[in-house]
């Protein structure tokens, strides 16, 4: 392996998606839950885990997704009235008519098309292993898929990163991490990483072009709007 070869690392939800607040907002007005609630629920169970990641407790897993769920029921009947919800996984609402960013495919397509190693390093609940595949082809886009349920390790801990780096088979400093939250571009920075913090597809295009360029990559990535398309499965 050339040793200026650079490994990428990209989130999905809210990289590869639109960002999880948009998610939340469509996923909160089809189950009739204010969106502060259904927040504060989830803090108040999350709690419970010793953390303050919301998403910890079910993407490690910590506990089953139908358990999880029923606790944040319950916290929504007891303080917020809200009752009748008898969710027992989130998959389906989750991802039913969740669109693709079809132009950071493109990106990362490019960038493997210049000799880039491409990964997806994500913290994925087990239930939504087969939905996410529905929305990309990680055979087709991935040189290798690292999940925080099958890792044991999630996002933005020493020990995942440094599990990624030897997956890519390139030392920390050549790795990339592609992500929209800033706690985990810091643990990947942390690691000896460079991270992007995604704000936008056209700009994290351009960061990930001048990486690449100065890594000795040719030709430039072409410019890609920065929209989010939907995707047949």
């Amino acid at each position: 392996m050339s040793p200026e070869r650079l490994a990428v690392w990209t989130d999905f939800g809210g990289v590869l998606t639109p960002p999880i607040s948009h998610t939340m907002g469509t996923f909160c007005a089809g189950q009739g839950i204010e969106p502060a609630a259904l927040q504060e629920a989830l803090v108040k169970v999350t709690a419970r885990y010793g953390t303050a990641d919301i998403m910890e407790p079910i993407d490690t897993p910590l506990v089953s997704e139908e358990e999880w769920l029923g606790q944040v029921s319950e916290v929504l009947a007891a303080d917020h009235g809200v009752r009748g919800l008898r969710l027992t996984t989130l998959a389906d609402a989750w991802f039913d008519g969740r669109e693709t960013n079809l132009a950071w495919v493109s990106a990362l397509r490019l960038a493997r098309a210049r000799g880039a190693f491409v990964g997806m390093l994500s913290n994925m609940v087990p239930t939504w292993d087969a939905h996410w595949r529905r929305m990309v082809d990680p055979d087709e886009l991935f040189d290798d898929v690292l999940l925080s349920f099958e890792a044991g390790h999630r996002k933005p801990s020493p020990a995942m990163f440094a599990l990624a780096a030897e997956r890519a088979g390139v030392p920390a400093g050549r790795c990339v991490l592609v992500d929209d939250l800033a706690h985990n571009c810091a643990g990947a920075e942390a690691a000896g990483w460079t991270a992007i913090h995604f704000t936008g597809t056209a700009e994290a295009v351009e960061r990930l072009d001048a990486l690449l360029t100065a890594a000795g990559d040719s030709p430039a990535l072409e410019a890609v709007p920065a929209t989010h398309a939907a995707e047949g499965n």
